[in-house]
């Protein structure tokens, strides 16, 4: 933890403020009232986003001045790489489900110390629901301790997708949230026993659902079952692994072959088990 007292609640706090500014331009299945444009292919990025940014960049910062920043919507500040601490955030996670009026996104915030989440909230108002997790102490959603899936058998596991090729037969498909981390959220809340995905990945899309997931049972790696750290120069890792223990090794199993064969080749487009 930091070398003085986080105000926890001023941070739930800040997250849930940014969560309600996002959820007043939210329109439940109809377009959000919101300008809204492409940062890259399939990468949709509104006014929102970066209202919700500038929001928590001030709020945030106040309360623990001495974290350096990275999130999706602020250009990078190498000068992160020399802090201890560091502000790991996505104003909005699932931007396409909140432009098209779905409830599958949220605001997601996680306090990094020395490579690792120590603290995280995440804000999913379309949803009515907050977890707020911290290293060690576990997670609450909506101020309930949550204790994620126990799954022990491969065969069967709840993968959110929306569909599954033939060598996952095997598995079976929940419902799919666009937002990595609200699927994330679905192992910490034993609605799922597995997300998994072959696709390169921002340090801010999973930061703080890695920590939710951890402090209810689960595991999380990347998809060559290695673990992920934060606050690296290219804030990137090769997929995603979050699921029950037991099943862990099988997962990464099922995946190695290909995860390798991508990894090797550099691809960051190819996804697996209901990756967006």
């Amino acid at each position: 933890m930091p070398e003085r007292q986080l105000d926890r609640a001023a941070v739930v706090a800040a997250t849930q403020e940014a969560a309600a500014l996002a959820f007043a331009s939210w329109r439940e299945g109809a377009a959000a009232d919101t300008n809204v444009w492409n940062k890259g292919k399939n990468d949709p990025v509104s006014d929102i986003d970066m209202a919700v940014d500038a929001f928590l960049t001030t709020r945030l910062r106040a309360i623990l001045p001495e974290a350096a920043w990275l999130s999706e919507e602020t250009v990078d500040d190498p000068s992160r790489l020399d802090a201890r601490l560091l502000w790991l955030v996505d104003p909005i996670d699932g931007t396409r489900d909140y432009v098209r009026g779905r409830s599958g996104w949220c605001v997601s915030v996680a306090l990094v110390a020395d490579g690792l989440p120590v603290f995280a909230v995440m804000a999913a108002p379309a949803q009515g629901k907050v977890w707020v997790a911290a290293h060690n102490e576990g997670v609450t959603c909506n101020g309930e301790q949550l204790a994620g899936s126990t799954r022990l058998d491969f065969a069967g596991s709840r993968v959110p997708a929306d569909d599954l090729p033939k060598l996952d037969a095997d598995l079976v498909t929940v419902t799919k949230p666009n937002s990595i981390a609200m699927r994330m959220t679905m192992v910490a809340c034993d609605r799922a026993d597995l997300v998994a995905t072959l696709r390169w990945g921002n340090e801010w899309d999973i930061a703080a659902a890695h920590l939710v997931a951890q402090e209810a049972g689960g595991i999380v790696t990347d998809a060559l079952g290695r673990p992920i750290s934060y606050n690296k120069r290219e804030p990137l890792d090769f997929g995603l692994i979050c699921c029950a223990p037991g099943i862990h090794q099988a997962a990464v199993a099922r995946l190695s072959g290909r995860a390798a064969q991508l990894h090797a080749s550099g691809s960051r487009v190819t996804d697996r088990w209901g990756c967006c």
